[in-house]
């Protein structure tokens, strides 16, 4: 049996669980006499409870009813009264957790009878555009990211708190097993239970972003690691109004280093053009909206310099670069019809287009580089596309709150990708080209209920889901190629889910309580060619309970404890179990695993925080563990020298970590973030069996590592519109598959100036102004160990212009 070291990506990340919250709440109840009759045109006063000042009024309606909006939380006295009935007066408290409730029934009593007993009344409200007390989640508006405008969603989401990214992906606390979710929905344009396409999504079609760090049970169970939920733009005021914006930028703008002899030269200067249209029309009960955004940029997308040494003292430097043309365009449509008070009907559709073509190069030297061994060249060329459909029905009740919401999606997805790739060795060249089509189709229905409790609200509903994604692969192999033509073929994958949950909230004024539990079902089934060398049909059905709890107790105005427990799982995704083989690189190939499963994790987390006036200070301490942790393996087989990188169930993982953020507004013109984490990441031995191209036993002693981060924000409003941000990031050493990856450290700038009248703006950022973020890995393989340098395009200059009309 081999044994071969194994060191998983413990991630960074720096999470909290402080919300953003809503800045009002909708306050709202009936008036009745003792004998139940409705009193309309009663008089209703919400005052402050410290000093009596008059906050709000309003009266009854023919129905008894009444309803006062843009009420922040806080202790107020509600004072209701009408003509021949006593006055009465109650204290009224409103916290953070519920954006609707109403309030118990108010019975007045007529005049000389008995005076009416006065009770305490809480109710609850949620804040949407500030970080608060609120433990689920926390907004962030894309537009106060100056330093990040004008790029992708995931560029934007790399200077927020709690967020860091690595190879292309978001991480929270260590973890990459992120579900984003648009508009609140799974889509292709992000892939079902992943996070792929967030770098070609342009920041400019999206309002805000939602990082929920311990989901309730009311969202999927998918994701360990959290859940970001992208919400695009859409604006109902009356009449016409929109926003039309252009974004001009330069990256890569000198070689950093330069190219090894005799390949094609590296993209420098390269373009980032982005205009976008916003348009929405209300009037009377129909609102129509538009949103259209497109990202065009040109990147050098890898600029990787390896050395790799053998152990019979064989040198052998290479270099792999990667040039990159994208193109996304994305528009969303939908049309809102307000049947009437309490129905609403929304019909919208999505497109979106992605254009990549990658151009590559990968030459091989010997130790001095006086002798050029190998030439890999190749031409990865795709198109992905997207429709998607969606109509949503509401039914508000009386009662604020009280909802009723039904919706249905349907999606499509196509993913039409070639490759071509040439091989020049010394006494021949040959040309591997493959093509691969999918068409995937996914039809969501749900069903949610909100009801508005004294002390709180119940939230339940049902999800299906019918998914299926039809996969074919054709190889053509030439010369000397290793490619195994006999994998490809078809493969089909089938997905059925449905789920029931359950959600109960409470607050009073010292507790805060969620109780929820999800119950899933899921049946998959992946269906491969009978003639496959290697692989067969397989599946998995699973029936699981996914329960959350968070309970919250609040000492005083200034300091809150808090404990939070979830269980989740990861899903593998249809790429992770695709059959085919695909290169990584010359020497390295990734293929799926049909046999992978499942990794259900569980966590829980303990967290204080202290706040004053002007800022707070939050920590954290966690602790996840997982079974059946899913990772890539990288081994080699006899008598080749190629790596195959193949998923795999490696048994049980832990991480466990602190985290600590302080926000602090210094004066009207300068604030700050700062923000850190500190953990550890551990996987125990675990031994697997990789069955492609040929079984070979992988095992693994136990590992484990201590790694962190910090990120500062500093913002700044100067008078007359101006504003700017600088934002930087330092990344500790950590462990990466067989090695370990050096710290790294960026600092992004931003300026915003108001014009028109506040209806034009301009932004100039800089994203690595230094040009020191810089992915430096030292890797430990059997046989060989090899150091790499990766100079990709991080400096990035934008000017952008938006104006609202």
């Amino acid at each position: 049996m081999n044994r071969k070291k194994l060191l998983l990506f413990p991630t960074v990340a720096i999470s909290s669980i402080i919300t953003a919250q809503v800045t009002s709440v909708t306050v709202s109840g009936r008036v009745t006499t003792k004998d139940k009759t409705m009193l309309p045109y009663a008089n209703i006063i919400l005052k402050k409870e410290k000093d009596t000042a008059f906050i709000a009024g309003t009266f009854t309606n023919e129905e008894g009813r009444f309803s006062i909006t843009g009420i922040k939380p806080d202790h107020y006295l509600l004072e209701t009264s009408m003509a021949g009935y006593d006055l009465q007066k109650q204290p009224v408290f409103i916290g953070s957790l519920s954006e609707f409730l109403e309030i118990p029934p108010i019975e007045l009593t007529a005049k000389k009878e008995s005076e009416t007993k006065i009770e305490e009344v809480v109710l609850s409200a949620s804040k949407k555009n500030e970080i608060g007390n609120q433990l689920d989640k926390k907004t962030y508006s894309v537009a106060d990211n100056i330093s990040q405008s004008g790029g992708s969603v995931l560029q934007s989401m790399q200077n927020l708190p709690g967020i860091t990214v690595q190879d292309g992906k978001v991480q929270l606390r260590g973890n990459d097993k992120v579900t984003v979710l648009i508009d609140g929905r799974q889509t292709a344009i992000t892939g079902f239970g992943s996070q792929t396409g967030l770098d070609n999504i342009p920041s400019s079609s999206i309002d805000k972003i939602e990082i929920i760090n311990n989901p309730s049970s009311k969202y999927d169970a998918n994701g360990n690691a959290g859940i970001i939920n992208i919400i695009m733009k859409k604006n109902k005021q009356n009449g016409w109004n929109g926003k039309i914006g252009f974004t001009a930028g330069l990256g890569s703008l000198w070689v950093r280093k330069e190219n090894l002899p005799t390949i094609r030269p590296q993209y420098t200067l390269t373009p980032k053009i982005n205009p976008s249209l916003s348009l929405n029309y209300r009037k009377n009960k129909i609102n129509v909206f538009l949103q259209a955004d497109n990202l065009y940029t040109e990147t050098l997308n890898k600029n990787e310099f390896v050395t790799r040494t053998y152990d019979d003292g064989t040198i052998i430097n290479s270099q792999l670069k990667r040039n990159r043309n994208t193109n996304f365009f994305t528009t969303k449509a939908g049309i809102d019809w307000n049947i009437d008070a309490q129905n609403t009907l929304t019909i919208s559709g999505m497109y979106g287009s992605e254009k990549i073509i990658d151009r590559g190069d990968q030459p091989f030297f010997n130790g001095d580089k006086s002798q050029r061994l190998r030439l890999w060249q190749f031409l990865e060329d795709e198109l992905k596309t997207t429709v998607m459909g969606t109509a949503s029905y509401q039914h508000k009740f009386k009662e604020a709150g009280h909802l009723l919401n039904v919706g249905f999606n349907y999606t499509f997805h196509r993913e039409d990708e070639k490759y071509f790739y040439d091989n020049y060795l010394p006494a021949s060249t040959g040309t591997d080209a493959f093509k691969l089509l999918s068409d995937e189709q996914v039809y969501d229905f749900n069903v949610d209920y909100v009801k508005p409790l004294k002390y709180g609200r119940i939230e339940t509903g049902i999800k299906l889901r019918s998914r299926s994604i039809p996969t074919n692969m054709n190889f053509i192999p030439g010369a000397n190629s290793v490619l195994d033509v006999a994998a490809g073929g078809k493969a089909d994958y089938k997905e059925f889910i449905p789920a029931v949950y359950g959600n109960y909230i409470f607050e009073n004024e010292k507790w805060e309580a969620e109780l929820g539990l999800r119950l899933e079902y899921v049946r998959i089934e992946y269906d491969v060619n009978p003639n496959h060398p290697t692989y067969k049909s397989d599946g998995y059905n699973y029936t699981q309970p996914f329960p959350n709890f968070r309970l919250a107790y609040k000492l005083n105005d200034h300091n809150k404890f808090s404990i939070f427990y979830n269980r989740r799982v990861d899903r593998p995704n249809e790429v992770d179990i695709r059959i085919f083989p695909k290169y990584d690189d010359a020497e390295i190939i990734k293929v799926g695993n049909p046999a992978l499963r499942p990794q259900f994790t569980n966590s829980i987390e303990l967290g204080y925080k202290y706040n004053w006036d002007n800022g707070y200070l939050y920590s954290a301490l966690y602790h996840r563990f997982a079974n059946g942790t899913i990772t890539r393996i990288s081994s080699t087989v006899p008598d080749s020298n190629l790596i195959y990188a193949i998923f795999q169930n490696a048994g049980k993982s832990y991480n466990t970590g602190l985290e600590a953020i302080w926000n602090q507004k210094v004066s009207e013109v300068y604030s700050f973030n700062i923000n850190g984490n500190m953990y550890r990441n551990q996987i125990n031995a675990f031994s697997v069996q990789n069955l492609y191209p040929k079984p070979n036993i992988f095992s693994a002693d136990k590992q484990s590592a201590v790694s962190g981060n910090v990120k500062l924000n500093n913002i700044f409003h100067f008078s007359k519109g101006l504003n700017a941000q600088i934002t930087a990031v330092y990344l500790a050493p950590d462990i990466i598959p067989q090695g370990r990856i050096k710290s790294r450290f960026s600092m992004d700038i931003g300026l915003k100036k108001a014009i028109q009248k506040g209806k034009g703006e301009l932004f100039l950022n800089a994203s690595d102004l230094l040009n020191t973020m810089l992915i430096k890995k030292n890797i430990q393989g059997m046989g060989f160990a090899y150091t790499s340098n990766d100079y990709y395009e991080t400096q990035v200059v934008r000017l952008g212009y938006s104006y609202k009309f």
